[in-house]
């Protein structure tokens, strides 16, 4: 698979919570995961199933992209046999090189034991230079934000993910990561690629309640409107959503996509991702299409839904 050219088509997948939260001792159901447990039980474990992602395995070949980026919620409570299981689900998506992935709240449901939760989807996870190799990975949330190059477009991962208190399902990049990305940001704009920064929790509110948002989410458009990206985009609200934030040289899109595995207890939340073609105008400009994808529950295959320009 080259990724050197344009048009460049990159696939958005969000929430797809591929796993069964079946802990392997009670022990592990402690605070927070007990209450996330008891919901999978009533309500989550029949809303996203595995017949929707073999679906979704099945559409993302002939949905023609070159790379997928997922912006988290790979688990439900972010148990070790959950992020284990989700690695194999990575796995059936693509191989590490052609997927980026970024952590979502409910991967960092509750503290880990471990210095780093998310090792088992490290290769999803690393930086990679222009020639797809791995770039010095950090451990746990120090390897963020992360940057792929692949020819003219670059994967810029952050993760807002933070173990919260109960009820709470806020995001949280922290100084450290933003003043990284920054860095990353304005480096990747002086080489003129096209900049794809992907998140779990939106950078502003989108009909989210006050304990579902990103709690430094001004101070990420500050970096945003400071050093700029071309397209931003996010998950965690399991709906469609089209805003603008300011960037240095114009709006910058940030879009974001329902569960990619849910069945819907609403039409508006069956699950959907996108699909966008990235190229450049008679101009020299980048110019950004999109394709929706959406699950039909008539025919359990996923098919085109609607299209326009960002």
């Amino acid at each position: 698979m080259s990724n050197g050219s344009l048009p460049f088509r990159l696939a958005h997948l969000s929430d797809l919570h591929a796993t069964s939260a079946a802990p392997r001792r009670a022990s592990e159901l402690a605070s927070k995961r007990l209450l996330g447990w008891l919901s999978w039980m009533r309500k989550r474990r029949f809303e996203h199933m595995g017949f929707v992602l073999e679906a979704l395995i099945e559409d993302l070949p002939a949905s023609g992209a070159r790379h997928v980026a997922i912006s988290g919620d790979m688990t439900h409570i972010g148990l070790p046999s959950e992020i284990a299981e989700a690695a194999r689900w990575l796995a059936r998506i693509g191989p590490p090189e052609a997927v980026s992935l970024v952590p979502g709240n409910h991967d960092a449901y509750a503290p880990s034991a471990t210095a780093d939760p998310w090792a088992p989807w490290g290769p999803y996870l690393d930086s990679r230079d222009a020639a797809g190799l791995a770039i010095g990975p950090g451990v746990g949330a120090d390897r963020f934000p992360t940057a792929r190059r692949l020819g003219p477009v670059a994967i810029v991962g952050a993760s807002s993910a933070r173990a919260t208190l109960p009820l709470l399902a806020t995001g949280r990049l922290g100084d450290a990561q933003r003043e990284r990305l920054a860095s990353v940001l304005r480096a990747l704009g002086d080489e003129g690629a096209f900049r794809v920064l992907v998140v779990h929790h939106p950078p502003l509110p989108v009909g989210q309640s006050r304990r579902r948002q990103l709690d430094d989410a001004a101070a990420l458009r500050a970096v945003l409107a400071r050093s700029g990206a071309e397209l931003v985009l996010h998950g965690h609200t399991h709906r469609t959503s089209f805003a603008e934030i300011p960037g240095p040289a114009g709006p910058i899109p940030v879009v974001g996509v329902p569960s990619s595995s849910s069945i819907g207890t609403k039409p508006e939340r069956r699950a959907r991702y996108h699909v966008y073609c990235i190229d450049r105008g008679a101009d020299g400009r980048f110019t950004v299409s999109y394709e929706v994808r959406g699950f039909d529950p008539a025919t359990r295959r996923f098919a085109h839904e609607g299209e326009g320009v960002l």
